[in-house]
């Protein structure tokens, strides 16, 4: 997986099924090219699924595939890490 903005899609994702603004929320200083450019990448790579509900306004919602469990100790411990990263950077 490369892209600097992939990892943090896919992290944001562990937390349940978003829509592309909650997205955009959660990843500071992605632009929305940016993001949809990934989110297709992803998709291509069958790391994320996007879902298209038939509403007004259309609804479409991104979730990570069963392929994504293959990489869960990897996040996990990318989780951590960052976790700890922060507390002894920032101290929150």
């Amino acid at each position: 997986m490369q892209g600097k903005w992939r990892i943090p899609i896919v992290i944001a994702l562990t937390f349940g099924e978003k829509r592309f603004g909650e997205l955009q929320r959660d990843i500071v200083d992605i632009s929305p090219k940016m993001l949809s450019q990934e989110l297709k990448a992803l998709e291509e790579n069958k790391i994320i699924t996007r879902t298209l509900y038939d509403s007004m306004p259309v609804t479409v919602e991104y979730s990570l595939t069963p392929l994504r469990k293959s990489m869960k100790k990897l996040l996990d411990e990318i989780l951590n890490w960052g976790s700890h990263f922060r507390k002894e950077i920032v101290g929150k």
